[in-house]
């Protein structure tokens, strides 16, 4: 990757982290008003499932720049998560750490129940398990991106 695709590509890292940090706050800003309702559960899920998918967008963002495609399919969501959790040798580096993936796949399914689950209540233990996850998430992908930047850096042609 030459130095402007770069700076391009981080530039839109930083863009897309930006909104992610913004679902960040809205999660923690519903997570403060309490989970004593049916829909203050149903608020903090929905903003578990904006980080969830704010974060694929990102990743999709890095397999368009070297990969030029998402994948189709139904299972491409996970494709996308194991595909960027491996470094493409001569390519680019691997984006996302064990650590990260482990806690995107859970959020993943968790992503899958809020969006298709109609009609079914958000049990509050099973919000509890993904809310930690969530809020473990925003710091895992923002040093994974700082990790996978610095690593393209090395291998920019000066």
């Amino acid at each position: 990757m030459d130095s402007e695709r770069l700076a391009g590509l981080t530039a839109e890292l930083k863009g897309q982290l930006w909104l992610i940090e913004k679902v960040n706050v809205r999660l923690q800003s519903r997570l403060n008003a309490g989970l004593d309702t049916p829909g203050q559960l149903d608020s903090v899920a929905y903003q578990i499932h904006n980080l969830y998918c704010s974060i694929e967008d990102l990743l999709k963002l890095v397999a368009k720049a070297f990969e030029n495609n998402v994948g189709t399919g139904e299972n491409w969501h996970k494709v996308l998560l194991l595909r960027l959790s491996q470094p493409i040798e001569g390519i680019r580096p691997a984006l996302l750490s064990e650590a990260s993936w482990d806690v995107l796949d859970q959020l993943r399914g968790f992503r899958h129940l809020v969006r298709h689950a109609y009609g079914k209540d958000i049990e509050l233990t099973q919000l509890q398990v993904n809310i930690t996850a969530a809020q473990k998430l925003y710091q895992l992908i923002e040093q994974d991106i700082h990790t996978f930047v610095a690593e393209l850096e090395k291998t920019v042609p000066t």
